[in-house]
């Protein structure tokens, strides 16, 4: 019995997330090139409400999907806003004119800058002090640009070690796949990414499974965020 509760866990038949996230009514996906071409209207017509689409990573990399994505979603009455996945290699304002070069301005969701680790920053971390460098002048010049505060999402060890006690203006995203999510901090989440294994129709890439998310309060409450860009 366990090993079959073990297989449906794990071929995304179950997954612990979405029990607790029942409860929840305004829900949405992120996407990237993993994704592939994504056929929008199928895609939103799910019950789902918004999609926050990969935009940029680091100083000079584009999703090679994004300008389609976002015109696809652009179509439909789903409420998008762009993710920039931040790198721990390069200053923060280069990152954020490369953000700024790349995103239109108005009328979508806050950009959100993904904070993990990745590659060999797994084992050798950087200090708080050197993310602090990159993802202030960041967050400020992003800011200043688009006339919100950046979202940010962050996995829990990275909320724990570069996130948590700062950025307080900054909406949270928090990554947690089985249990909802308790931040170290005692702060409010905005966003949850409960599963990374669910399946959707209308996309045909690589990646067989899509990112789930939850939003922590209405669906006017989500459009309230998209007036204030």
């Amino acid at each position: 019995m366990l090993a079959v509760l073990a297989g449906l866990i794990w071929s995304g038949v179950i997954w612990p997330g979405r029990i607790f996230a029942a409860g929840h009514d305004v829900r949405g996906v992120d996407v990237s090139s993993y994704q592939g071409d994504i056929d929008w209207p199928v895609l939103a017509d799910q019950d789902i409400d918004f999609a926050y689409i990969k935009a940029t990573e680091g100083s000079s990399s584009i999703d090679s999907r994004f300008e389609a994505n976002w015109a696809g979603a652009s179509q439909t009455d789903l409420l998008i806003g762009a993710y920039h996945f931040m790198s721990f290699e390069t200053p923060g304002a280069t990152q954020a004119q490369h953000v700024i070069d790349t995103v239109p301005k108005g009328g979508g969701l806050p950009i959100a800058v993904d904070v993990e680790f990745y590659g060999g920053f797994f084992q050798n971390p950087p200090t708080r002090d050197e993310v602090d460098a990159i993802l202030g002048p960041l967050l400020e010049r992003l800011e200043q640009h688009y006339g919100s505060a950046p979202v940010i999402y962050a996995t829990p060890e990275a909320y724990g070690r570069y996130i948590s006690g700062a950025y307080a203006d900054s909406p949270i995203w928090i990554r947690s796949v089985v249990l909802p999510p308790a931040l170290d901090d005692g702060r409010d989440w905005t966003i949850w990414q409960y599963s990374h294994r669910d399946r959707l129709a209308g996309y045909d890439g690589d990646e067989e499974y899509i990112d789930m998310n939850a939003f922590a309060g209405s669906l006017d409450d989500l459009r309230g965020l998209v007036e204030g860009r």
